[in-house]
């Protein structure tokens, strides 16, 4: 057998199926959530509507310190997250270099096999990439969040003569929103990336945490109890007007 093929059996076949699947699991769930058209039911997307209802009441108010406050604490938010997943990605690279020492410590667990050198490294790898798309969502989550503080700094302030000031901050809720939506996303990488620490106890862990995670956010943002609280809201807003 040549040496090419040798790294190959370091996996079985229930890890070949388990990492498809994970893939599939995100991959799926993110486009049910953000592209399809049951994502108009969802949480994130009565947010949405929530931020473009806020920068239309942000025209009409004369002392504006509570819109820029709520600007700050957005890109705060991002900000933490994008800093602890710096952490958490320098932390797999050391892990990386001390793969033989922590192989020997996690193989004194009960009912899990020891690893293979190559084996331990791809699942390090996995979180790695993870947590580095992670990364990516947040700095540039953090980077639109400035760019809408700019916008909503940029509204006129005598919006009742001038009609650029509701089209610029319905701007400013649009970018607001594409910020939301890269900050979800590192978010849920997050979650995937807890399923993910399944596979150094087993792929069919593995598999089960893939799809708890799945069930997990789909309940968050489809049967939660903010998302009750927000339809009773939005249903007494609209019956008022």
């Amino acid at each position: 057998m040549t040496d090419a093929v040798q790294p190959l059996l370091d996996f079985s076949l229930l890890d070949y199926a388990a990492v498809p699947w994970f893939l599939l699991c995100w991959a799926g769930y993110a486009y049910f959530a953000d592209d399809s058209r049951f994502g108009k039911n969802s949480m994130t997307h009565l947010m949405q509507q929530r931020r473009l209802h806020w920068m239309e009441e942000m025209v009409k108010r004369p002392n504006r310190i509570v819109d820029t406050q709520i600007m700050t604490n957005l890109t705060n938010g991002a900000t933490f997250f994008a800093s602890t997943t710096l952490l958490l990605i320098g932390g797999l690279f050391a892990l990386l270099g001390a793969t033989e020492k922590a192989i020997s410590i996690f193989a004194a667990v009960p009912f899990v096999e020891k690893p293979t050198l190559l084996a331990w490294e791809l699942k390090v790898l996995l979180l790695l990439v993870i947590f580095i798309y992670a990364f990516f969502k947040f700095a540039w989550s953090f980077r639109i969040f400035n760019y809408c503080s700019v916008l909503v700094g940029a509204v006129p302030n005598d919006w009742e003569n001038d009609p650029s000031a509701f089209e610029t901050a319905r701007c400013a809720a649009e970018v607001s929103n594409l910020g939301a939506r890269h900050f979800n996303n590192g978010l849920r990488a997050y979650f995937f990336g807890q399923a993910a620490l399944a596979w150094f106890l087993h792929p069919a862990l593995f598999i089960i945490a893939s799809t708890w995670v799945v069930y997990v956010l789909y309940r968050r943002e489809y049967r939660s109890r903010s998302r009750k609280l927000m339809m009773k809201y939005l249903k007494k807003d609209a019956e008022k007007s």
